[in-house]
C-alpha cells in the first residue's frame, strides 16, 4: 500500500462558528494530500454555520446538524462516520499547516498515535509555538489535541471519548492510550494553528479537576495529584494576574525555563 493510498479521516465539531469554520475547512481541502475523508458534526447552529457547510459541501464527505450531549458526544458521533485508517480532529477555529497530513502519514509505520507542535496566534500575529512531549502525560496535558492523529484500530481497541468529561476529555483519552502502552510518535513540525491560548476563561478550573480525575483513575497517587491541582491552579491564576498588569515577560520566562512543555516565542 502506497502512502497516498492511506485514507485519513478528519473530524471537525462546530457550534455557531460561522466566522471561523471556513478557514478550518480551507485548511483541510488545501492539504497536499488527496485521500481525505472530511466529517463535520454540527451541534445545531443558528448563526449561518450550516450555510458555510453547504457552500463547501463538495469537500465534505459527511455532515450532520443536531443537538448533542457535549464535546465528547460530538467527537464520538464523528468517530462513528470514520472509515479511514488514520483519524485526526481539528476544531472549528483552528487550521492545519498545508503539509500536516502528509507529514503524519509519512510516519504511519512507526507508531499508532502521532502528534506535533502547535502555533498560537493573537489575531494576525504569532505569539508562541507550543512544543509537545507525550512522555510527560503522567504529569499533565503535554500534547495539543488538535495536532493529534490516531489509528482507527486504537479507538476500536481502547474506546472513544468518555462522556463524563466536559473539558479534559482529550487528556483522559490520551492518558488511557498512554497507560495501555500505545506507541506515540512525535513529529517535530508544526501541525496545527490556533487562535488564542486554548484555555477557557470559564472552564479552566474544571479542566484541571478533570485532569486530576483522569490521573487518579489511571495512575493512582491521589495525594500527588491533589498537590499538582493546587500548584496548577495557583500557577494559572498568577499568570493571569501578571499578564493583566503587563508583566508578560515573567510569564514567558517561566514558560521558557520551568514549564513542563516549552512554549517558544516566535
Amino acid at each position: 500500500m502506497s502512502k497516498m493510498s492511506i485514507k485519513v479521516s478528519i473530524i471537525t465539531i462546530v457550534l455557531n462558528q460561522s466566522k471561523t469554520l471556513k478557514k478550518t475547512i480551507d485548511s483541510v481541502k488545501n492539504q497536499n494530500y488527496d485521500n481525505i475523508e472530511y466529517i463535520i458534526i454540527d451541534g445545531g447552529s443558528t448563526d449561518g454555520t450550516i450555510e458555510v457547510i453547504k457552500e463547501n459541501n463538495k469537500y465534505i464527505s459527511h455532515w450532520i446538524s443536531e443537538k448533542d450531549k457535549g464535546i465528547s458526544d460530538a467527537f464520538n458521533k464523528g468517530l462513528k462516520f470514520c472509515t479511514g485508517e488514520l483519524i485526526g480532529i481539528i476544531n472549528a477555529d483552528d487550521w492545519y499547516e498545508k503539509d500536516a497530513i502528509r507529514n503524519v502519514v509519512s510516519q504511519m509505520k512507526s507508531g499508532d498515535v502521532f502528534y506535533g507542535n502547535m502555533q498560537y496566534w493573537k489575531k494576525n500575529t504569532k505569539t508562541h509555538l507550543a512544543h509537545a512531549n507525550h512522555t510527560f502525560l503522567n504529569k499533565e496535558m503535554t500534547i495539543n489535541h488538535p495536532t493529534v492523529f490516531v489509528k482507527k484500530k486504537v479507538y476500536d481497541l481502547l474506546g472513544n471519548f468518555d462522556l463524563t468529561y466536559s473539558c479534559a476529555m482529550d487528556y483522559e483519552l490520551l492518558l488511557r492510550f498512554y497507560t495501555n502502552k500505545v506507541k506515540f510518535v512525535y513529529i517535530k513540525k508544526t501541525i496545527t494553528h490556533m487562535q488564542g491560548d486554548g484555555i477557557s476563561d470559564i472552564n479552566w478550573l474544571l479542566g484541571c479537576r478533570e485532569v486530576k480525575r483522569a490521573k487518579d483513575k489511571y495512575l493512582g497517587k491521589k495525594l500527588f495529584n491533589w498537590i499538582w491541582l493546587q500548584k496548577q491552579a495557583l500557577t494559572i491564576l498568577s499568570f493571569r494576574f501578571l499578564e493583566k498588569i503587563g508583566l508578560n515577560m515573567i510569564v514567558q520566562f517561566y514558560r521558557n525555563n520551568f514549564a513542563t512543555i516549552k512554549k517558544e516565542v516566535v
